[in-house]
């Protein structure tokens, strides 16, 4: 990848707490920290993924970057404009800009539209098209992700999961958008329809000049379709490099613990490699660890790690680490 291309997306310091319960009687009140200062950009036309385990901010980077949640603190920069307090009446314009593709294929749809609805809709929110024209866009969107015009008047209760995904995509692109965010968009998916439709999110980047934030867990799948990869962990960012670098060269332990567990189909080589199992639970992002958060389950820790926060270090050509063991 050429590392001179334009930054499409930069995020700065984001912060995104939700508030658990209210004080009474000048008594604090407690959030839930879920994202917790992390800073990352993405390039013009490339696929940054980001992964870690269940609970650890991923997609709720995602959904603050393109406005479904407003963000606690911090800047999202979209095309140099700083959308992350900008007011409603002036996001609305930029909106079709930045697209979601998310989860779940069955809760996203709503059953009691047609997919022509369904995919027509954003069309007449942002006034794209009308009459002849705006159909035409919905069967050649339809053709895009693999559905054919007859499926337009079907509702998604007809469908199965992969082609409620592909409903899902075809919607997201009706707005001719610059960025999306795949949130797991493969995870609700039987195994052999996954790689179909990364496949299908890999062609429809490279006719469409888009940009992708790939949020998963399957590490081996974002291998595969990401550039760079961002690491996180309890809210914060520990590691960022390209695909290549980061599957070759893990530097942060919580990245080598991740990458230890990716299931290998050999049993040969299964049974003489060391997975690596991180000991205990992940602390509550209520009242995360001081310090480094990732302390309380690295076998490295030292005093440091206890009192002082890691600062991100470039170890080489873009590998970004935090971790004292590393400085």
């Amino acid at each position: 990848m050429n590392n001179n291309k334009e930054v499409l997306i930069k995020v700065e310091n984001l912060k995104k707490y939700f508030l658990v319960k209210k004080g009474f009687f000048g008594k604090k009140l407690t959030y839930t920290k879920a994202v917790d200062d992390i800073s990352f950009e993405i390039k013009k036309g490339e696929t940054f993924g980001l992964v870690g385990e269940s609970g650890c901010g991923k997609t709720t980077t995602g959904r603050c970057i393109v406005r479904l949640y407003d963000v606690t603190a911090g800047n999202i920069f979209f095309s140099n404009q700083d959308i992350g307090h900008m007011k409603e009446k002036r996001l609305k314009p930029l909106r079709k800009e930045f697209q979601m593709i998310f989860q779940d294929p069955y809760a996203s749809l709503n059953s009691r539209m047609t997919v022509s609805d369904i995919i027509g809709e954003p069309i007449d929110v942002h006034q794209i098209a009308k009459g002849k024209e705006r159909q035409e866009m919905i069967y050649e969107l339809l053709n895009k992700v693999g559905l054919s015009k007859d499926h337009a008047s079907r509702f998604p209760h007809e469908f199965s999961g992969g082609q409620r995904q592909r409903i899902g995509i075809a919607r997201s692109l009706a707005v001719r958008p610059k960025f999306i965010v795949c949130d797991e968009p493969i995870s609700a998916l039987d195994v052999s329809i996954q790689a179909q439709v990364v496949n299908m999110l890999e062609d429809l980047q490279k006719d469409m000049g888009l940009t992708y934030l790939f949020v998963a867990h399957d590490l081996s799948m974002v291998k595969h379709i990401s550039d760079r990869i961002g690491v996180m962990y309890l809210g914060k960012m520990v590691e960022i490099a390209s695909s290549k670098e980061l599957y070759k060269k893990p530097l942060h332990p919580y990245t080598q613990a991740l990458l230890s567990a990716i299931p290998i189909p050999n049993p040969d080589i299964t049974a003489m490699r060391n997975a690596e199992v991180l000991e205990g639970e992940v602390p509550s992002p209520i009242n995360p660890p001081s310090g480094c958060r990732f302390r309380t389950r690295c076998k490295y820790a030292m005093e440091r790690c206890k009192e002082e926060e890691p600062k991100f270090v470039d170890k080489d050509n873009g590998h970004l680490v935090a971790c004292h063991l590393l400085e």
